[in-house]
């Protein structure tokens, strides 16, 4: 069998809506997804048995075993098909979005080898299909499949496509070091107990924004860039205090939104225009807020094939 390589995007939350804890220990979550192009790309090959090769960005912190999620999303996908045996496969994964960033990394390494597997073994699963699979692997993981600008309920599985138009630019700040999704979660739950907060005192659960649904329709950046909004942004920032300067530093530079993306430590500003992004990363390089700094563009497409003959963006 030919190996087969796929593209898939990194996230950022425009809108991240968390309601209290649940006795199973997630949280419902209204969040709206927007992909951006900062990819990874995984291939997978046969083999006589399942291994995961990372290079790239962060490598040596990736698990490279079976606790890794590409991996479990190759099994979870084999075990969804029924396949008995000639189901090991060699996954390879060059990462250029960070660890433990709040960009949904894994869960895009996840996707990616969904479709690749799905490729691999003519397997013929719908995209619906595929994204019923991924929802068992994580929350994140049907988004990256999806990708484009999505309203996403549940613990994020459940996905709407978003009326969205135009191009956004953004800048990402990256910090030195990751943030543990669940400390980050425990953490806003410690908060809200300690200031008496009630997400959910009326029982309707977290809601979506229109205000930030018709922003998006209108595909007006300055119209977008206020309504940007992180439930988890204060308790990231509490974990990472200097994740504040950095906020700051964005809007000083005339971000028109600065947001913690997901659960952090990425902060993500939006620009006006490339140009502005470009002199936004510029200046955010020269405060010296971040270890480094990205220029990206959303809405972008989801976990994608790559053509033996494409080259990568």
């Amino acid at each position: 069998m030919t190996p087969v390589t796929v593209r898939v995007p990194a996230k950022v939350n425009l809108q991240l809506s968390v309601g209290p804890l649940r006795d199973d220990g997630y949280h419902d979550l209204v969040t709206v997804f927007h992909a951006v192009s900062l990819y990874d790309e995984v291939t997978v090959r046969p083999a006589d048995r399942t291994s995961v090769q990372v290079t790239g960005r962060d490598a040596v912190s990736v698990p490279a075993g079976r606790a890794n999620l590409a991996a479990r999303a190759a099994r979870a996908l084999a075990a969804s098909l029924r396949r008995r045996g000639r189901s090991a496969v060699q996954i390879e994964i060059r990462k250029r979005i960070p660890m433990a960033a709040g960009l949904a990394g894994g869960s895009a390494d996840a996707a990616a080898t969904l479709v690749a597997c799905n490729d691999l073994w003519g397997a013929g699963l719908t995209p619906a299909e595929l994204r019923d699979v991924a929802a068992g692997v994580g929350s994140d993981v049907p988004f990256a499949l999806l990708g484009g600008t999505a309203v996403g309920q549940g613990r994020g599985e459940r996905l709407t496509a978003a009326l969205a138009a135009g191009t956004y630019h953004w800048v990402l700040a990256f910090a030195a070091a990751g943030l543990s999704t669940p400390e980050v979660y425990a953490t806003c739950d410690r908060l809200r107990a300690a200031h008496g907060a009630a997400p959910d005192a009326d029982g309707a659960g977290p809601a979506l924004s229109t205000e930030l649904m018709v922003a998006l329709r209108s595909g007006d950046p300055a119209a977008v860039g206020p309504l940007l909004s992180n439930d988890l942004q204060p308790a990231a920032v509490s974990l990472r205090p200097d994740l504040r300067r950095a906020l700051a530093a964005g809007r000083e530079f005339g971000a028109l939104g600065a947001i913690v993306s997901g659960s952090g430590p990425t902060c993500a500003f939006l620009a006006a225009s490339a140009g502005h992004a470009r002199d936004l990363a510029v200046s955010l390089t020269g405060a010296g807020v971040c270890r480094g700094v990205v220029r990206v563009k959303g809405p972008a497409g989801g976990a994608a094939v790559v053509a033996a003959n494409q080259e990568a963006e």
